[in-house]
């Protein structure tokens, strides 16, 4: 089934899973949103992060998509019931794999969960790893300078390692193996993060693991993408297309990407 699969998330950030996406899934065409004018996602309300998310599915389900990835940990957390409930083809979010990577990895089920101050709250990760392990002990952070970091393609100089060491020096009497990324854009700042941790932490990204899930679904569902030509990528973006263009040419590597405005309703 050659129909498109949407991806979605506040910002940049879920290019992490649809590189992951296209890396394993190499037939398969995205539509991709990345809402980067009302992003970040974290220091909003779970009612109007519902309310988003559902502007960026219906959207999508305009483009006749036959799957839809929230690659937005705040979103999951806060929209992923009711896109399942309500939309009529398979919705994946991004915390209960994200999870899933964490417990088959650490060896102490001591597990550090870095997210924006939505995913935080909303206890989702916590939830996900005790369902899971009930003995687990979970240790959350809420990051919340990652993401503009990110988003303003500030993730590589100094003053990024600066951030990432003053904000991980809040947990660094804590006593984890394993640290999940919480949030789809702090693996740009993966690096930075295990500088900090040591090798002692393995840092996990959900990315690979939703990638996987895809293809599971799609499989199962007997939908997996046939056809001869590679797949051209659709890329919609609410805010700045220069900065957003040249982080997907940058970490996707596709020169000159198929980049589209797109405006939601004000607030």
């Amino acid at each position: 089934m050659n129909a498109p699969i949407g991806v979605i998330d506040s910002g940049v950030g879920g290019l992490t899973v649809a590189k992951e996406i296209i890396k394993l899934l190499p037939n398969e065409q995205i539509y991709y949103i990345g809402d980067n004018a009302r992003c970040p996602y974290g220091p909003r309300s779970l009612q109007e992060v519902r309310k988003f998310t559902w502007q960026m599915a219906e959207a999508l389900m305009k483009k006749k998509i036959k799957m839809l990835v929230i690659a937005c940990n705040t979103a999951t957390a806060a929209a992923l019931n009711s896109l399942q409930k309500n939309l009529p083809i398979p919705v994946i979010g991004v915390i209960f794999p994200g999870a899933r990577a964490a417990i088959k990895t650490s060896h102490s089920k001591n597990i550090a969960v870095l997210g924006t101050l939505g995913t935080v709250k909303s206890g989702a990760y916590e939830k996900a790893i005790k369902s899971l392990v009930s003995s687990a002990h979970v240790v959350q952070l809420a990051c919340p300078r990652f993401v503009p970091l990110v988003e303003s393609d500030e993730y590589e100089g100094e003053f990024a390692r600066t951030m990432v060491q003053d904000t991980l020096s809040q947990i660094e009497e804590e006593e984890f193996d394993t640290a999940i990324l919480g949030c789809t854009h702090y693996p740009l700042l993966q690096g930075f993060i295990e500088e900090v941790f040591g090798s002692g932490v393995k840092v996990l990204s959900s990315a690979q693991e939703t990638a996987k899930d895809v293809e599971r679904h799609l499989r199962y569902n007997k939908q997996l993408a046939d056809r001869q030509k590679p797949p051209v990528h659709h890329f919609y973006t609410s805010g700045s297309t220069p900065i957003f263009t040249s982080i997907i040419e940058k970490w996707l590597n596709i020169e000159h990407p198929l980049i589209h405005s797109i405006r939601f309703p004000k607030t």
